[in-house]
């Protein structure tokens, strides 16, 4: 017999049952009672785990703690409720597994495939060189084993220089977040996007992403091997494009800003996608052009971007680079602003091919990867970089994981999943 620990929305509650295992001290191997109950592999009652889990996706975990004790008079501790984060994700990769069997009915689809993808910087307690570094150290270096000798500690008397500008003392890991989703084809003009541009807000009428799923994944380490994030990632979502449009009838859209990395992941995972270069950041470094010649905020300056923007738009990018050129040879310019227009015209060079929005506009696909840069913010930002926040890598993935079933609106689903 052994007493069990039972905590519900009404309260703590302990009672005796007769366990079975091999013998007295060994692991348990079954319980009846639990079994016939129903109960949860831990001390928490599944509606405890599930209010709590809310919380904690949305809200640091002392208040999220704080704001359950409110309610209930009853609610796990910080560290419980750390753990129960952690134990909850592991099924998250079982669940998309599931989903992968029954993607969602064709007839809410769109006729269009989207992937898009962004980094976000997650502030870590340990940055991941340094622990890849540690796992090199530790790694016998000859064939008897033998570790190579400890460098000496640091004398703490020694001060710490002071930051340079511009310098973060918080050390940053990057979380690469990734969406799927389908849309319908949408015809629009030049002279409709700098419409669109000016106001500041998208056409009403514009169709909507449908059945829209994002996750996030960082770098990790298991067993002395490094795992990089963004191999994983597009893994998992070609393999969700595949199981949502198996006999590959609708156009796939890879949709980004200009990281090299990212399009080498696409180069490999999504070889004959559209690729799209997003047209914000195109936008921002025609911007970073217009500042080279003009004051900002001025008149001018809005010309300048709404002439050229117009010329990208129509598939002029070539005639673009080229002004740029002839401009940054002839205008004498500080080297500051000889940089900056350098970095501009390498930009568009290196993604020219991706830049035939002339063609995109036509097709009715979509040219701005909003969908990324809002998972990024509310999938990261908005849970991961609170005041005084630092992670873990199991944990900030743990979060991560969870809170992307919470933002996908399958929470309910995953929560069933994990009780079945």
């Amino acid at each position: 017999k052994r007493s069990r620990r039972y905590v519900s929305i009404f309260g703590e509650f302990s009672f005796k049952r007769y366990v079975y295992a091999v013998r007295e001290g060994q692991k348990i191997e079954w319980v009846e009672l639990d079994a016939q109950l129903g109960m949860p592999q831990g001390e928490f009652s599944y509606v405890v785990e599930d209010w709590q889990q809310k919380l904690v996706v949305k809200d640091a975990f002392g208040e999220a703690v704080q704001t359950l004790d409110d309610w209930l008079g009853v609610a796990p501790s910080v560290r419980s409720a750390e753990h129960m984060n952690r134990d909850m994700a592991q099924d998250v990769e079982l669940f998309r597994d599931q989903q992968q069997q029954s993607p969602p009915p064709s007839d809410e689809e769109g006729d269009i495939l989207v992937v898009t993808s962004d980094g976000k910087g997650v502030p870590m307690r340990r940055p991941l060189q340094q622990r890849i570094q540690e796992l090199k150290a530790n790694r016998p270096q000859d064939p008897r084993g033998r570790k190579p000798k400890k460098k000496p500690p640091k004398n703490p008397a020694v001060k710490q220089k002071r930051l340079g500008k511009g310098q973060k003392k918080t050390k940053k890991q990057m979380a690469y977040v990734g969406a799927v989703y389908t849309i319908d084809g949408h015809l629009r003009t030049a002279d409709d996007i700098l419409d669109e541009v000016h106001r500041r807000q998208s056409q009403t009428q514009r169709p909507r992403p449908q059945h829209k799923r994002v996750r996030a994944q960082m770098t990790q380490i298991h067993e002395g091997e490094v795992f990089p994030a963004k191999p994983r990632l597009f893994a998992e979502l070609a393999v969700e494009c595949e199981a949502r449009d198996p006999q590959g009838k609708k156009p796939w859209i890879c949709l980004m800003d200009g990281e090299k990395s990212l399009w080498d992941a696409q180069a490999e995972w999504f070889p004959d996608a559209v690729c799209i270069l997003d047209l914000y950041h195109v936008l921002e470094y025609l911007w970073k052009a217009a500042h080279v010649f003009h004051k900002e905020s001025s008149p001018e300056a809005q010309a300048f971007v709404d002439h050229y923007l117009r010329m990208l738009l129509e598939g002029k990018v070539g005639y673009v680079i080229g002004v740029f050129k002839r401009r940054l040879g002839s205008a004498d310019l500080s080297s500051t602003k000889c940089k900056t227009l350098e970095t501009v015209i390498g930009y568009y060079e290196n993604n020219r091919a991706r830049m035939r929005y002339d063609e995109y506009l036509a097709a009715g696909y979509p040219i701005g990867s909003g969908v990324a840069e809002g998972a990024c913010r509310h999938l990261v930002k908005d849970r991961m970089e609170g005041t005084g926040m630092r992670w873990e890598i199991i944990g900030a993935q743990a979060m991560l994981d969870l809170r992307s079933i919470y933002l996908n609106d399958e929470w309910e689903d995953f929560l069933n999943f994990r009780i079945q």
